[in-house]
């Protein structure tokens, strides 16, 4: 029996959600959709984390998709952003957002001191020009600006 319906939305842990919320919604352009404070023993249990108090805010990118961005207040979790930024480790490799104008958000990222692994390349084929970059918290993002009849 397959059950999924649909993608809902993508949960990212960070440092410090106003930081957060200020670049996805500020240079990607994401919707700030809702935010709140959980704690007791319903988020407890769900995140299986006993005292867990969690800031949360949803952004809705163009199409409807939504990230959701969680800052644990309890108990805290301290991992360097480098540990984070690889490419290549177990789980969630990154997230993927269609842009536009990518040369401009590459400048616009490099300015505001975000890191990039590199300038917007285009792909073999030609299709698409992308780039990595990296958010407040070393979270990496696929950016992809689509060339359509190349």
């Amino acid at each position: 029996m397959k059950n999924i319906l649909s993608a809902r939305h993508t949960g990212l842990v960070v440092k410090d959600l106003e930081r957060s919320i200020t670049f996805y919604r500020d240079f990607l352009g994401l919707e700030l959709a809702g935010r709140s404070k959980e704690e007791g023993a319903y988020i407890e249990s769900l995140v299986g984390i006993p005292g867990a108090v969690v800031l949360w805010a949803k952004l809705k990118a163009p199409g409807g998709y939504i990230v959701e961005l969680l800052q644990y207040l309890s108990p805290p979790l301290e991992v360097s952003a480098e540990e984070i930024g690889r490419s290549n480790r177990f789980g969630c490799s990154h997230l993927a957002f269609t842009v536009q104008n990518i040369d401009a958000l590459f400048k616009e990222l490099l300015g505001a001191g975000y890191k990039c692994n590199h300038a917007p390349q285009f792909s073999p084929d030609r299709r698409v020009k992308v780039m990595y970059a990296h958010d407040p918290d070393g979270i990496i993002l696929e950016l992809v600006e689509e060339f359509h009849g190349n």
